[in-house]
């Protein structure tokens, strides 16, 4: 099977994810049958944890590994979630193949989640501190769109940050039902609580004005 990524690309992942501090988890979730990119995006984490020794992958089945899946609340396919060195899910999940543009939001997310942490002023992180509510942060993506992965950053740099966020990347396209319910046309689309909507790479302060006021 040929190689998603390329001898340079290779080596300039392996280049940013020495950076890596502590060990982290890929979970995979996939499901036997008609499963849009599973066999693609459990390619494209074999190829990074490969080039990482602190990077570690976890191939679960949907169906087969239910109760791990309703822990991570992880309902579509492919999905996986990162967890940090002690084995913890930190609200960080991908729905969808993280290639494209999304490469980007993904390398993200595995340094920030292997220690190196979001630098972010003391007053926005004591804002993101005191959110005391479930959140769930949904950011559709498409591959081709350069503004997405900042979205996504921030959805997932939230949930890391505070243990009531949950972040999740959408690819729009792979799940097009999920995106006609949320009447997605353009993109990144961030839903907060399935209620709350905008469009467009907002600064964090965004975020935190729209779920302060929920």
């Amino acid at each position: 099977m040929a190689k998603l990524f390329n001898e340079e690309v290779q080596k300039q992942l392996k280049e940013i994810l020495a950076q890596t501090q502590e060990k982290i988890t890929l979970v995979l979730f996939t499901k036997e049958g008609s499963c849009p990119t599973c066999s693609e995006t459990k390619q494209l984490l074999e190829e990074v944890t490969e080039l990482s020794d602190n990077i570690d992958l976890e191939l679960k089945d949907l169906e087969r590994d239910q109760s791990l899946a309703k822990q991570y609340g992880v309902t579509l396919t492919p999905s996986f979630v990162i967890l940090n060195a002690k084995g913890e899910y930190k609200g960080v999940k991908f729905n969808g193949i993280p290639a494209g543009h999304e490469i980007n939001s993904f390398v993200s997310a595995l340094l920030e989640m292997s220690g190196m942490t979001p630098k972010f002023q003391e007053n926005i992180v004591k804002r993101i501190e005191k959110i005391n509510q479930p959140v769930n942060i949904k950011v559709f993506v498409t591959l081709g769109c350069p503004h997405c992965p900042g979205a996504v950053q921030n959805a997932h740099r939230l949930a890391m940050l505070n243990e009531n966020i949950e972040g999740e990347m959408i690819e729009a396209q792979t799940f097009a039902e999920l995106s006609n319910k949320f009447n997605v046309s353009g993109v990144p689309k961030i839903v907060i609580n399935d209620k709350y909507e905008f469009v467009g790479n907002q600064p964090i302060e965004t975020y935190l004005e729209q779920i302060e006021n929920m």
